[in-house]
C-alpha cells in the first residue's frame, strides 16, 4: 500500500511538473524585465548570477513557464518557510503529526511574521530532532539522517533544487546544529525560482496536499489584511508590493538576510488574471535594496497587464 501511494504521488507530481510549458512570450517579457533591471541597477552592479527570475501563467488550461537562472540554487533565507509549511500539512495529513494550538500558532508565526523561532519548532517538529550540544559521530549521524526527511520528502516528488535541512538563524547555529554544517555538506539549505514556483502554484490551484489544506496554507500567505488595513507587516510592503497595480491581491512569502532578498508571490490582477512571479536576488550590495525586485516585478506586470 506504502508503494502504491508513493507511485501515485510522484506520478501527481510529475504531472503536475509537466503541466507547466515554456512559453515564447512569456519568456520574451521576463528576458526583457531582467535585462532592463540589470542595466538599471549598475551601481553597485547587479551581476547576471545575482538575479533570478520564474513566472508562471495560472490563466489557461495548461500553465506557462518563463524563468531566467530558473534552477540557479540560492540560499533560501525565509522562503525555506513555505517548504516547511507545506511539509507539515503533509505530516499532519499523514498523521505524523497532530494538530495542537502550539503546532497551529507556530505555523502561523512561522509564515505571517516569518518567526525564526517558530520555524524552529516546525523543524523540530517535522524531523524529531532538537537542538543542543555537540554530539558523538555516531550520534551525530543518526540525528542528521532524521534532519534529511523534509529533503528527501521533496525530492521523492521530483523537485530536484531543494535542501531544507537547516533552521533559519538570527546570530547563527551553535552546538549540535554547527556540527552538523560541518560534518554533512551542504552547508546551508537552498533553492531555485523554479522549485518556488512550483510548490506556489500548487498551493494556489488548491493541489498542495488537498483544496482544504492549500486553502489553509493560502490564508497564512494574504497580505491584503495588512495592505488594506495599513498594518505594518515588512512582506506586505517591502517586497514585490510596490511593483503592483493598485487593487491587486497579493499572498505571498519573503526571506532577507544580509546577503541575500527573496519574494515569492501569488497575485490576482483587477482583471481577475492569476500569476507567480518569485524573484531571488543575491549580494550583500543589493540585499538592502527596497526597490530592486519591485522593479522586475513591475515591468513585468505591466506587460502581463496589457
Amino acid at each position: 500500500m506504502i508503494r502504491i501511494i508513493i507511485g501515485l504521488l510522484l506520478l501527481i507530481a510529475v504531472n503536475i511538473m509537466s503541466a507547466a510549458q515554456s512559453n515564447d512570450l512569456l519568456q520574451a517579457i521576463v528576458t526583457k524585465a531582467v535585462v532592463q533591471t540589470r542595466h538599471q541597477f549598475q551601481k553597485p552592479e547587479l551581476k547576471e548570477d545575482q538575479l533570478a527570475v520564474t513566472v508562471l501563467d495560472l490563466n489557461q488550461k495548461t500553465i506557462a513557464r518563463a524563468s531566467v537562472n530558473g534552477d540557479q540554487r540560492f540560499y533560501p533565507a525565509s522562503i525555506i518557510k513555505l517548504f516547511y509549511l507545506v511539509a507539515t500539512h503533509r505530516w499532519l495529513e499523514d498523521k505524523k503529526l497532530s494538530q495542537t494550538d502550539e503546532l497551529r500558532r507556530a505555523m502561523h508565526d512561522m509564515i505571517v511574521d516569518s518567526s525564526n523561532d517558530a520555524t524552529g519548532y516546525i523543524v523540530d517538529m517535522l524531523t524529531g530532532t532538537t537542538a543542543g550540544p555537540e554530539l558523538s559521530p555516531a550520534d551525530l549521524e543518526l540525528w542528521s539522517q532524521k534532519r534529511d526527511v523534509v529533503t528527501h520528502y521533496y525530492t521523492s516528488l521530483g523537485f530536484t533544487n531543494v535542501n531544507a535541512n537547516r533552521k533559519p538563524w538570527g546570530d547563527g547555529p551553535f552546538g549540535r546544529e554547527s556540527q552538523a554544517q560541518k560534518v554533512h555538506a551542504p552547508e546551508n539549505n537552498y533553492l531555485s525560482t523554479n522549485d518556488t514556483a512550483r510548490l506556489l502554484s500548487e498551493i494556489a490551484l488548491m493541489e498542495s496536499i488537498s483544496s482544504d489544506r492549500s486553502k489553509q496554507m493560502l490564508e497564512l500567505l494574504d497580505r491584503e489584511p495588512y495592505r488594506k488595513n495599513h498594518i505594518t507587516n515588512y512582506q506586505a510592503t517591502a517586497f514585490s508590493a510596490a511593483g503592483l497595480p493598485a487593487n491587486t491581491k497579493l499572498w505571498s512569502k519573503a526571506g532577507w538576510t544580509s546577503s541575500v532578498r527573496h519574494d515569492a508571490i501569488l497575485i490576482e490582477l483587477p482583471s481577475g488574471k492569476r500569476y507567480i512571479i518569485v524573484t531571488f536576488t543575491a549580494g550583500k550590495e543589493h540585499a538592502t535594496n527596497h526597490t530592486l525586485i519591485a522593479s522586475v516585478v513591475k515591468r513585468i506586470v505591466t506587460e502581463l497587464n496589457k
